[in-house]
C-alpha cells in the first residue's frame, strides 16, 4: 500500500493510537448500526411490540465534538491535546463497532446501549477532558469552561434516508468556492436517480452509503456562481503537475489533526507530491522528502479520502488498519487525472503563502457535525454548471465522476496552523471575494479529480466507520512545502493575471 513504516514517539500522544480515529478535531460522533440488520433474526414489528418497532431503526450515539470548542490551545500542549481528541475519536469508533456486534443484546434490553455503551464512555470521555484541561493549564493557558458537559453522548434515531441531524448549521462555505445552491436538495438524490435501482450500490460492510445518497446528475438544476473580477483582481493562475497517485502511496493517518498517531484518520488516504507523508513526518522530513510534482520545487504534500467500488472485490488493504478493520472496504480507484491549481483572489492581488501552512477543507465528521465546514463538491464531466455536496452523482454513459475541492483562501498573516486547525484561514466572502478583515488573500488551492468508475451508485469514499461513508464527509488536505523562491513566483504569476506552470 505503499505505506511507509516509522517507529512510534513514546509520547502520550502516540500510546494509544491503535484504534484512534482523529481526522478533523477529536471528540465529535454519531455511532449507527441496524440493530436488525441480520436477515435471520426475529423482526420485532411482526409480534407488535411499539417498543421494539422504535429500535428497530437505527440507532445512534451522538457525541458532541470537544476540538472544535478548543481555538486557543498553547503551542507546548498542542501535541498532547490532538492525542487525546484522538484517543477521544477511538472511543467513539470503538463504541461503534461495540454497538454493531451487539444487536441481539440492545434488542432483548432497551437499556443495553445506556447500561454498556453510553455510561462507559461518558466516563472515558470525562478522563480525557480532564486531561486537555489539565494539559493547557500546565503550558500557561486556560482551558474552556464548561468541557464536561461534552462528556456525554446520547442514543437517538439516524434519518431513515442517512441525512445529517436536524438542527445541521447552514454551510459557512459554498461547495463549489462561490454559491450557496444545493444541488443535492434540488435533485432530490435517490428520489429521482434512485441509483440503488441502477447497479446495486453494494454498502460497505453495512455501514453505507445507501440508495439516497445518489442523484442523477440530470436531474439537478445548475447551481453555480462565482463572484465577478473586480478591477484589482489577480486573475493569474499557476498549476502543478504531480501526477494521480501512481505510485500508490497510501496511508490512515493524518499528520496535520493527528501527528503521531498511527491510523490516526481510520480511512485511507490518496497521496499525491510529497512522499515522506505519514503520521510521523515533521516539518524537516516533508522538506527533504522526494515528490511527485514535475516541478521539484513544489514538494507540497495533497491527500484526500480514496474511492472505492462497492464490487464486493477485496482491497489488499481488506485486513488492515483504514481499510477493512475499519469498515473500508472494495477496490481503491486511481483517478484519471487530478488537476491542482492555484488562482487569484477576484477582489485584489495575493500574497505568497508561508512555508509549512496547513489547510483543512471540508469536514470528515459532517454527518455527525453539521454541513457547517463541509465543502466538497461532486459533478460530472460536461455537467460541471451543477455541483452536490450531500450526495454521489450518477452520471450518465460517458460522463466521468468529478470531485473537486476550492481551499480557504485568506490567511490571518501569522499562524501556518491553528488548535483547531481552521481558524487561521478562511474563506472570502461569497459574493465580493474579499477576505475578513484582519485576513490577506492568498493563492487559492483549487483540486479537480476526476473518476471512470461504471454509471450507477457503486462507489464512495472513505470514512470514519460511524459517518458511515457520506459524499457530506469528504475533505482534502494540504501543507504548502513550496520552495519560498518558486512560491513568490506563483504569486507574482497570479498577480499579473498569467497562466504558469
Amino acid at each position: 500500500m505503499g505505506r511507509t513504516s516509522r517507529k512510534r514517539r513514546s509520547s502520550l500522544a502516540t500510546r494509544m493510537t491503535v484504534a484512534s480515529a482523529a481526522l478533523l478535531l477529536g471528540g465529535g460522533g454519531l455511532v449507527a448500526v441496524n440493530v436488525y440488520a441480520s436477515a435471520h433474526e426475529e423482526n420485532p414489528a411482526q409480534r407488535g411490540d411499539g417498543a421494539q418497532q422504535q429500535q428497530q431503526q437505527v440507532a445512534t450515539i451522538d457525541c458532541p465534538d470537544v476540538g472544535n470548542g478548543l481555538s486557543d490551545v498553547p503551542d507546548a500542549a498542542r501535541s498532547e491535546v490532538d492525542g487525546e481528541l484522538a484517543t477521544m475519536d477511538s472511543q467513539i469508533t470503538e463504541s461503534y463497532q461495540r454497538l454493531a456486534a451487539s444487536r441481539d443484546a440492545a434488542a432483548r434490553d432497551p437499556a443495553f446501549v445506556q447500561n454498556s455503551i453510553l455510561q462507559p464512555l461518558k466516563e472515558r470521555r470525562s478522563t480525557l477532558i480532564d486531561r486537555i484541561g489539565l494539559e493547557i493549564s500546565r503550558a500557561g493557558g486556560t482551558a474552556p469552561q464548561g468541557m464536561k458537559d461534552l462528556a456525554a453522548c446520547t442514543a437517538r434515531s439516524a434519518g431513515t434516508d442517512g441525512s445529517p441531524p436536524a438542527g445541521s448549521a447552514a454551510p459557512s462555505a459554498p461547495a463549489d468556492g462561490g454559491q450557496q445552491g444545493d444541488g443535492g436538495q434540488q435533485g432530490d438524490g435517490g428520489q429521482q436517480g434512485d441509483g440503488g435501482q441502477q447497479g446495486g450500490g453494494g454498502q460497505q460492510n453495512g455501514n453505507g452509503p445507501d440508495a439516497s445518497d445518489f442523484v442523477d446528475i440530470n436531474s439537478v438544476q445548475p447551481n453555480v456562481r462565482t463572484p465577478r473580477n473586480q478591477r484589482a483582481a489577480s486573475r493569474g493562475t499557476f498549476t502543478t503537475k504531480c501526477g494521480r497517485n501512481e505510485n500508490g502511496k497510501f496511508n490512515p493517518d493524518n499528520v496535520i489533526v493527528a501527528p503521531g498517531v498511527s491510523n490516526g484518520a481510520h480511512h485511507m488516504h490518496d497521496y499525491v507530491g510529497n512522499q515522506a507523508n505519514d503520521a510521523f513526518a515533521s516539518d524537516d522530513d516533508l522538506a527533504n522528502g522526494d515528490t511527485s510534482c514535475r516541478n521539484q520545487g513544489d514538494k507540497s504534500t495533497y491527500y484526500w479520502p480514496v474511492l472505492r467500488l462497492q464490487n464486493g472485490k477485496d482491497e489488499n488493504d481488506a485486513q488492515a488498519d483504514g481499510g477493512g478493520k475499519d469498515q473500508n472496504v472494495g477496490e481503491i480507484q486511481t483517478p484519471a487525472s487530478v488537476t491542482l491549481k492555484f488562482v487569484g483572489n477576484p477582489a485584489g492581488k495575493v500574497v505568497a503563502m508561508p512555508r509549512f501552512l496547513r489547510i483543512i477543507t471540508g469536514d470528515a465528521k459532517a454527518f455527525t457535525n453539521g454541513d457547517a465546514n463541509a465543502n466538497a463538491s461532486w459533478s460530472c464531466t460536461g455537467f460541471e454548471d451543477r455541483q452536490l455536496k450531500d450526495k454521489y452523482p450518477i452520471c450518465p454513459e460517458g460522463s466521468k465522476v468529478v470531485r473537486s475541492f476550492k481551499f480557504q483562501s485568506c490567511w490571518d498573516g501569522r499562524n501556518t496552523d491553528s488548535a483547531n486547525h481552521r481558524t487561521h484561514v478562511s474563506f472570502a466572502d461569497p459574493a465580493t471575494g474579499a477576505c475578513p478583515q484582519g485576513f490577506q488573500a492568498i493563492p487559492q488551492l483549487q483540486q479537480r479529480i476526476v473518476y471512470d468508475v461504471p454509471p450507477g451508485p457503486g462507489f464512495a469514499v472513505d470514512s470514519f466507520p460511524e459517518q458511515l461513508h457520506k459524499p457530506l464527509t469528504d475533505h482534502g488536505d494540504f501543507i504548502n512545502v513550496f520552495d519560498d523562491g518558486l512560491m513568490k513566483r506563483v504569486a507574482s504569476c497570479i498577480n499579473r493575471g498569467q497562466r504558469c506552470t
